[in-house]
């Protein structure tokens, strides 16, 4: 019998529970419980304006009203391209309202990668900001509806007055007569329609969210209602808190990424919690809301706490309403880990930052540090109801403790599959001969004896930047692509803030003599195919590449180079 099966991590969960009781919900009938039970709580809050569940609720079923009224009915994907409002929350919880399938991009999308999304997902809306119509409309077909959502509309008084005068409102180009759907127009118009019966599944498709998989290709990943609903109770069982009703979580992260959508908002929603929500990160934004509005639940990736040891005006600042901080989304390395932890200590908070590890695939986290003990370089113990195993990379041989394979889960909050990917999805979710069905990670690292796991690298190539996947075989193409570009490769190069930068190296077309001029056209070149979080930081030009025996491009001799310089 292997390790897993034994579960030994259960000796460590304190007074986590070891099993749990999954409704058989949508993720709208259980924030709608919620709101049942406390309807004069803040469900969010948005510079500083609050809104309390019951009248959440209220806005969710307009905007299903609305969506209904535009023609969208079950089963139909519409592209959420949005940072965290609450516009971006009734639109995906007003969705899951109808049956409809969320589709969640990063709104710093470039136009390319909008026009990839909406097609791939056959997408019938999408809603954006005013300031993204322009790039959205170049590829919007007349088939898919845009509608524009306005920050200002959900400012409160004075500030919504003063908006458009701002840096931020000043930016915004004017939107032209024609070619979109307002917000706001779009919920007036839905005012007298008649909703569906409330009759969705706990097992259907309840968003759609991306990632490069195992292979580094973009797919979408086609997560549950299910999913979605049981991260939020495993995690807030986990937390090792008896509730967090009334807390406040920090809800910095982008509601497109798992952690952001499912941890950030999702988890606090269900368990009576206020979002403070946040559109845009900087560091000064962070310590005045830390400052202001003390968020109880701080989930982040490593640069957010390294930011938080950089901001200014948190001198002496009293941190102990702090009761959960959790790193995710990249390795927290065991250094920063001991500075934040000290951090803390010197700022009155007695608790430490938790690791936790997971993918897309599963949501987001899936394992996590248990509340008052931790071990050095471990991501956690796992999840109520989660299973971990390590295996032999591409077997489902199971290894013993402290043997380093490939790592593999199995719970509820596995996804469906990948969008439109049948080869792909059956290399990933395997059924082992335990009877379990297993998401192979495509990650390294090991269990010790008591169930505790170690991540070590990936076994797939990948970049994470600030938390966020960058796949360098989708940027060698897009740099292969220009005519001056002879051959490139992407690495990342270890970054003291971000974690890993991009770098390119590129080896111009004969002819083409490098330069200035040559690295500002490529980098022009690449803002127009590239989001802005995977766009290279620094090219570097060769004559050549070191290549392998087989005449690839041998990218590791890069990465060694690279590591050689600092």
């Amino acid at each position: 019998m292997g390790l897993s099966a034994n579960a030994p991590w259960l000796a460590f969960y304190g007074n986590t529970p070891a099993s749990l009781d999954y409704p058989s919900k949508t993720m709208y009938q259980l924030v709608r419980e919620t709101a049942q039970r406390h309807p004069q709580l803040t469900a969010y809050l948005f510079f500083g304006k609050a809104t309390r569940y019951d009248a959440f609720v209220k806005k969710i079923e307009a905007a299903a009203r609305g969506l209904y009224h535009l023609g969208i009915r079950k089963g139909d994907r519409v592209t959420i391209c949005m940072p965290n409002t609450p516009q971006a929350l009734a639109c995906f919880y007003g969705l899951n309202r109808i049956g409809a399938v969320p589709n969640m991009i990063h709104p710093l999308s470039a136009v390319q990668e909008i026009d990839f999304f909406l097609k791939v997902s056959h997408s019938k809306a999408i809603l954006t900001l005013d300031q993204f119509y322009g790039k959205v409309a170049q590829v919007a077909g007349k088939d898919v509806t845009i509608l524009i959502a306005k920050i200002a509309d959900e400012l409160p008084f004075p500030l919504n007055a003063a908006y458009p005068l701002t840096k931020g409102g000043r930016a915004i180009p004017k939107l032209p007569k024609s070619g979109y759907l307002l917000w706001t127009e779009m919920v007036a118009a839905g005012k007298s329609e008649t909703l569906p019966p409330d009759d969705g599944e706990a097992e259907d498709c309840g968003a759609i969210l991306y990632s490069g998989g195992t292979t580094g290709t973009t797919k979408g990943i086609r997560l549950s209602n299910l999913n979605f609903n049981a991260l939020a109770l495993q995690t807030i069982a986990a937390s090792g808190l008896e509730s967090i009703t009334g807390m406040k979580m920090l809800s910095i992260m982008p509601v497109f990424h798992g952690f952001g959508l499912g941890i950030g908002i999702h988890t606090a929603l269900v368990g009576g919690g206020t979002c403070i929500l946040v559109p845009q990160f900087s560091v000064q934004i962070y310590a005045e809301i830390l400052k202001k509005q003390k968020p109880n639940l701080v989930p982040g990736v490593p640069t957010l706490f390294e930011a938080l040891l950089r901001a200014e005006g948190l001198e002496g600042v009293d941190l102990s309403f702090l009761k959960g901080i959790f790193s995710g989304g990249d390795s927290l390395s065991p250094e920063l880990k001991r500075k934040v932890d000290r951090f803390l200590r010197e700022h009155n908070c007695s608790e430490q930052i938790r690791e936790g590890y997971g993918t897309t695939e599963c949501v987001t986290a899936s394992c996590l540090t248990p509340k008052d003990y931790a071990r050095p370089g471990s991501i956690g113990v796992p999840f109520p109801d989660t299973y971990y195993k390590i295996v032999t990379p591409g077997t489902e041989r199971e290894l013993p403790p402290n043997a380093e394979g490939e790592i593999c889960l199995s719970g509820p909050t596995v996804m469906l599959g990948y969008l439109d990917n049948y080869e792909e999805t059956v290399q990933v979710l395997r059924r082992h001969y335990d009877g379990r069905l297993w998401l192979h990670t495509g990650d390294l690292g090991y269990m010790d004896q008591d169930g505790f796991l170690y991540f070590r690298q990936r076994i797939k190539r990948m970049i994470v930047t600030s938390g966020y996947n960058v796949y360098p075989s989708q940027l060698e193409n897009i740099l292969d692509g220009h005519e001056k570009v002879l051959l490139s490769c992407v690495i990342g190069v270890k970054d003291s803030y971000r974690g890993q930068r991009v770098r390119a190296y590129i080896v111009p077309a004969p002819g083409v003599t490098p330069s200035k001029a040559l690295e500002e056209e490529i980098l022009a070149y690449c803002r127009e195919r590239i989001a802005k979080y995977a766009m290279p930081r620094e090219i570097v030009f060769r004559e050549e590449l070191p290549k392998t025996l087989v005449g690839k491009v041998a990218y590791r001799v890069l990465e060694e180079e690279a590591e050689g310089e600092g």
